[in-house]
């Protein structure tokens, strides 16, 4: 695949490893590492070497495809995979297809160039959600670095840039582990779109102001009824927005819907360790023993979503994604 971007390769197979952009590293370094064995992706996986809902996608095929070259139990495999993160649908997505085919190799770099090629649909779909110089508020990161490449959120404003529409972007930090400031900043650093920085806290003051034209988000498994799981602190976007009347997107590949979880009731969520929260950077910032509760995703009702933008086109509710169709 020719690669025609600023932003590297998140996820690549290269010379019988998975070699991964390190984004424990950014903003301060771009370097990169390689899992020769799945025991190495999957401690890639849980410290956030690679994250993101599409790009765990191609990391599971990779995955089961590292299983394949070095002879591996497939089925001790997957599970030791499949242990690593429980919100993001498109990790078992990705070590099912995988686990399935001949040639996994094949079959995981074919679903990396596939991931960006329907990202860029998904990106020209969303383009026309987003007016003429409109101020988009975005959270975490759903750009290049979540996905092999492009971007799902940021797709989507990558694209109304690409096509003239002059965006500018509100980044919000993300706590407690800082996607949005470290990942999403350079990102759009990287792609020369306009950004500022801002507090968590400070949304609901900008859209009061009414300085936020729409909201675009990711998604890391959307439930059959269309409720949709992200990024802790995106459901309180969500209820801001509706308050505020400000349209609430939500871009994601198809593979992200989850049709056997009726509803976001359904989706488990990842509790991650108390030291994100307490701590910043290795240095502590609460009393030690404090006690933390860190629920890494949280869950958007349906009716607080605007559109969803897939690379099949731009939904709205109701949704039915169970059976295959929405109204």
């Amino acid at each position: 695949m020719t690669w025609d971007d600023p932003i590297p390769p998140t996820i690549e197979w290269r010379d019988g490893a998975v070699r991964m952009i390190d984004q424990r590293l950014l903003p301060g370094r771009l370097a990169f590492v390689d899992a020769r064995t799945v025991d190495e992706l999957c401690a890639a996986i849980r410290t956030l070497a690679v994250r993101g809902a599409p790009a765990l996608g191609v990391a599971g095929a990779m995955g089961m495809a590292l299983a394949q070259v070095t002879g591996m139990d497939p089925v001790d495999a997957a599970a030791r995979i499949l242990a690593t993160r429980p919100t993001a649908v498109n990790l078992a997505w990705g070590v099912t297809r995988g686990r399935d085919a001949a040639d996994a190799v094949a079959e995981a770099e074919g679903l990396a160039a596939d991931d960006v090629a329907r990202n860029r649909r998904l990106g020209a779909f969303g383009a026309a959600l987003v007016p003429e110089g409109g101020r988009v508020l975005t959270h975490c990161n759903a750009g290049a670095l979540a996905c092999a490449g492009y971007g799902t959120a940021l797709g989507v404003i990558r694209a109304a840039a690409e096509a003239g529409r002059r965006p500018s972007v509100w980044v919000d930090e993300t706590r407690p582990v800082l996607q949005g400031a470290r990942l999403t900043a350079w990102e759009l650093d990287r792609l020369g779109i306009p950004a500022t920085l801002v507090a968590d806290v400070m949304a609901g003051s900008l859209m009061a102001a009414g300085e936020v034209d729409c909201v675009v988000v990711g998604a890391d498994r959307i439930a059959a009824n269309g409720d949709v799981a992200n990024k802790i602190g995106t459901y309180a976007l969500a209820v801001l927005a509706h308050h505020h009347g400000i349209p609430f997107y939500v871009a994601a590949p198809v593979a992200t819907v989850d049709p056997s979880c009726p509803t976001g009731a359904d989706i488990p969520i990842e509790r991650r360790s108390g030291e994100e929260v307490s701590s910043i950077a290795g240095h502590r910032i609460a009393p030690a023993g404090v006690a933390v509760e860190n629920r890494a995703f949280d869950v958007t009702p349906a009716g607080l979503v605007t559109a969803i933008v897939t690379e099949d086109g731009v939904l709205r509710p109701t949704y039915s994604f169970g059976t295959g169709t929405t109204s």
